[in-house]
């Protein structure tokens, strides 16, 4: 289990706090006790918390292609991550690690936003492209590993594996959302893409 966080400003000018990321960060320590990581860059605050399963030594996160044009933060397992590497490397893309997160890297630089239909597994994850100036964010098909967003007043969006890595951004209002509590009601939880707060939704699984 680990956990990502990141805060996103779709004008790409505005400089995102790195305290702001590091607290929503580290309000997700028990999901990575082992290591922790941010990335910035104008618009774009990623942070990581990870609990070391694979690749112990170079697995590191955020992740990076060659030119570092692309980066990763992740939380999961791709299961046939060792059948995708060998194929990837035929398609010409040079692998530093041995990491499942390398191949999501590598799989959405050959195949953009159908790269998800190659992973066996279970994930969470959020991706930037600088070239294609594109932020992607995915879940598996099964929606095992969480991941909820919220678009705040400042016009940024920001995301995480838990709802209170939102909780800990200071421009999240903590409103209730009638319609979840009637849902909470009458089945005993929220369905998803619905939160108990206003501002916060659930990324639906396979998307």
């Amino acid at each position: 289990m680990c956990g990502i966080v990141g805060i996103f400003d779709v004008s790409g000018k505005r400089t995102i706090p790195r305290d702001l990321v590091s607290r929503m960060n580290e309000s997700q320590l028990h999901r990575g006790p082992d290591e922790h990581g941010l990335h910035f860059e104008p618009g774009l605050g990623l942070g990581h918390r990870r609990l070391s399963i694979i690749d112990l030594s170079t697995g590191q996160q955020p992740l990076y292609n060659e030119d570092r044009s692309v980066v990763i933060v992740y939380n999961g397992e791709i299961y046939n991550y060792r059948e995708l590497i060998p194929e990837l490397t035929r398609l010409g893309h040079v692998f530093r690690t041995k990491s499942d997160t390398e191949v999501i890297v590598h799989g959405w630089e050959q195949w953009g936003e159908d790269c998800v239909q190659r992973f066996r597994g279970m994930f969470a994850f959020a991706l930037w492209d600088r070239n294609r100036e594109t932020l992607f964010l995915a879940r598996d098909r099964l929606g095992v590993k969480p991941l909820y967003y919220g678009l705040l007043g400042d016009g940024t969006l920001a995301f995480g594996s838990e709802l209170k890595s939102l909780l800990a951004h200071p421009g999240f209002k903590r409103e209730i959302e009638p319609r979840a509590v009637e849902d909470y009601l009458a089945y005993g939880y929220v369905p998803e893409p619905y939160t108990i707060f206003s501002q916060a939704l659930k990324l639906p699984p396979a998307c």
